[in-house]
């Protein structure tokens, strides 16, 4: 038999059923919100195209930017064993720091053997001075000699003059037998001597003449060996001090100093290798200099002009710290054309590709002592290209 009883619902049921229906949104509302959206999107449509017109035009950016610095090479100029190396990997060096000390023994023995060459030559040229003196006595004793020759020359001709008339006059006297033959004899006799005492005067001063040349020559050779100079500015002693200064310089440089201020990286050198002329030991990055070099794409290049400001972040510290430089000057090509394999664009596969030109960028030396920067760190480089320097450096080109 059914139950005749049915249980009572309970009150959350009754609660829903009593509850109205939702309320749809009525279609004014609707067109009313559309609408506030459709204005919100055109404000923020029209303020950014006005912010990249007046604003964002102004600048161009790239991440593509890298630091550089020019940096040092350390290489010996002379060979030699390494006797001290002075520094280590990453250490901080002042300009004219030393760093590698080579062993100077030779050097040393080099500069002795100069140092006496050159007091043999100052001896050498002091004797040349010394010699023009005795060679000035010489020129003076022979032309003495050809003076007593030429007496003797004149006293040898009147000898053979007064002989010649005796002769003549005996001979003439011969026929009427007023002379004897001895007497004859005799005067035949002197008359012979004097023509030899003649030619042997003759002789004498011809050789006179010769030794007063030859002293000539021998004074002229000498005058020519130091005209024009005292001993101290001789071309001999010059010549010999010039290689002793040689040696002296070969000498300094077997300790090598840094040629820059900066890090020392790229360390290739231990104590007791034999080191060659030119060969690379270590480098000295100048960080203090460093500078940014930033590869903006061609189409980034129309407004950009040496001299504008740049403002640049790194990796390394974050947005949070900036740095300040300015345009420096542009690349001579494109980073592809001094590639190691240039692209043949005369190829029938060409595409064109948006090639990117290096920009040197020069940072503030304060900053760069504040916030370090190393070699090769990433930089976000933003260029403000509504400054107009007076010249642009890209047209002077």
């Amino acid at each position: 038999m059914a139950d005749s009883t049915t249980s009572a619902p309970s009150p959350a049921a009754a609660q829903v059923a009593s509850a109205p229906p939702p309320k749809t949104p009525r279609p004014n509302t609707r067109r009313r919100l559309l609408t506030i959206l459709a204005a919100v999107v055109a404000v923020g449509v029209v303020l950014y195209a006005l912010y990249a017109f007046f604003i964002g035009s102004h600048y161009v950016s790239t991440d593509n930017a890298y630091v550089g610095a020019e940096s040092a090479e350390v290489t010996p100029l002379v060979a030699g064993p390494v006797a001290k190396v002075l520094v280590a990997e990453t250490e901080t060096v002042k300009q004219g720091q030393p760093l590698v000390v080579l062993d100077d023994s030779d050097m040393k023995i080099a500069v002795a053997q100069a140092e006496a060459a050159l007091g043999q030559a100052q001896r050498k040229v002091e004797g040349y001075y010394a010699n023009d003196t005795a060679l000035g006595g010489q020129v003076a004793a022979r032309k003495a000699e050809i003076a007593s020759a030429n007496a003797k020359l004149l006293s040898a001709q009147s000898d053979l003059d007064r002989a010649k008339t005796d002769l003549d006059r005996r001979q003439a006297l011969v026929s009427s037998g007023a002379v004897s033959g001895d007497e004859l004899t005799t005067a035949q006799n002197r008359f012979e001597q004097a023509k030899a005492s003649l030619s042997a005067a003759q002789a004498a001063r011809a050789q006179a003449q010769a030794s007063l040349a030859a002293a000539e020559g021998s004074r002229e050779v000498n005058t020519a060996l130091i005209s024009g100079s005292d001993a101290s500015s001789n071309p001999e002693v010059l010549a010999a001090q010039a290689r002793l200064d040689a040696a002296k310089l070969a000498e300094a440089r077997t300790t090598l100093r840094a040629p820059v201020e900066g890090v020392i990286s790229r360390k290739n050198v231990e104590v007791g290798q034999q080191v060659a002329v030119g060969q690379p030991l270590m480098v000295v990055v100048p960080l203090k200099s460093a500078y940014v070099d930033a590869n903006f794409k061609e189409v980034q290049l129309d407004k950009v002009q040496p001299g504008q400001p740049v403002v640049l972040t790194s990796d390394l510290y974050g947005g949070g710290v900036k740095f300040h430089g300015t345009v420096k000057g542009f690349a001579g090509g494109t980073g592809s054309a001094f590639s190691l394999i240039p692209a043949q664009n005369a190829s029938g596969n060409w595409i064109k590709v948006v090639q990117r030109v290096p920009v040197r960028i020069e940072l503030d030396p304060a900053e760069l002592a504040k916030h370090p920067l190393r070699v090769g760190l990433s930089m976000k480089a933003t260029i403000d290209t509504s400054k107009k320097p007076a010249t642009d450096a890209r047209a002077q080109g």
